[in-house]
């Protein structure tokens, strides 16, 4: 099942669930939070609650798209209680990539940088038995509900970055039960987004490369993600002309880490499971268009693919002028 937020064209908010083209209206529930907190409280699936909350209306999702009424699939309504994270250095890659890498880390370990360290790590200990925490991940911040862009929405990137790349992703959403529990709500598509020329200069500065906007959806899938997934990252030019394009792997078939390792290690702090948060959670990539030299300039757009998760997710990257705060003593 695919679940969408979005807008109606009174400017109130909806959800539905998507069938190819069409949004069948769920009654009841103007939000995804809503909905799962009730199947929560309810103690009923996901899936279940919104197919009993199915109504008669139907949309066109091209019409609402187009529109740009989309809204990220899920989100809080207080920004502050919504956690953007994320893991990274848990991919394979492709055939080759993962050849390569294999290659990188099979020597001695006090000849690896600290990245190929932490990766090998993962290699080694990132798929525990079941029941058991394996290996942590690399994991970083970057930031709350404000910087999720939604489906058709500009991705900015502040004047002073010195870059604008796409990670192509799947991310974990989460919402945080009364009884301090997380909940897995679904998975979507996402762009991580990040700064790799400043991550580049020294990796300890890998914590204000993340600190940028992100894009989501435009779908929620629910259940569990596809354990061997294939999409395309493409960049398109400021005259929509394809510029980029290549595939990207994800699913545990293609990761150092399983999921459940994955989020053992995110929810393991008493911070993260507070009632009635969201966690979006994005869980890595091996795909990237800087690998490949490629410098993506503002009204270029970003597109990532994956048909499992639903229609493509696109952004066009902008840029917006820093308005640096000046602390004042009091």
């Amino acid at each position: 099942m695919l679940l969408v937020q979005f807008k109606n064209e009174q400017g109130g908010r909806q959800i539905g669930v998507l069938e190819q083209n069409a949004i069948r209206v769920i009654e009841g529930y103007d939000t995804t939070y809503a909905l799962a907190q009730a199947a929560i409280r309810q103690k009923v699936g996901l899936a279940v609650l919104a197919k009993q909350a199915q109504g008669n209306a139907v949309l066109a999702y091209d019409a609402v798209a187009t529109s740009g009424r989309l809204l990220a699939p899920l989100d809080h309504a207080d920004d502050a209680h919504c956690y953007v994270t994320g893991t990274g250095l848990t991919h394979l890659g492709s055939a080759d990539t993962r050849d390569a890498m294999h290659k990188k880390i099979g020597g001695d370990v006090a000849s690896l940088s600290d990245s190929m360290k932490m990766f090998r790590m993962g290699v080694e200990g990132g798929k525990p038995a079941a029941g058991a925490a394996g290996v942590q991940p690399e994991w970083f911040y970057k930031g709350d509900g404000s910087i999720v862009a939604a489906a058709g929405q500009d991705l900015n990137m502040p004047d002073f970055a010195l870059d604008g790349g796409e990670e192509p992703e799947v991310a974990g959403l989460y919402v945080i039960g009364d009884d301090g529990q997380p909940y897995r709500v679904g998975y979507a598509i996402g762009n991580e987004f990040s700064d790799h020329v400043t991550e580049r200069q020294n990796y300890l500065y890998l914590a204000h490369s993340k600190l940028r906007a992100c894009s989501l959806g435009p779908a929620l899938l629910v259940g569990e993600a596809p354990a061997h997934i294939v999409g395309t990252s493409r960049i398109y030019d400021v005259d929509g002309k394809l510029r980029w394009e290549k595939a990207f792997y994800s699913g545990e078939q293609n990761m150092s880490h399983t999921l459940a390792n994955l989020e053992h290690h995110h929810f393991k702090y008493p911070l993260f499971k507070r009632p009635g948060d969201v966690h979006i959670h994005f869980f890595g990539t091996a795909t990237l268009s800087v690998a490949d030299n490629i410098v993506v300039k503002p009204g270029e757009s970003f597109e990532i693919d994956a048909p499992q998760f639903g229609p493509a997710l696109r952004n066009k990257l902008a840029v917006y002028k820093t308005d640096v705060a000046k602390v004042t003593a009091l």
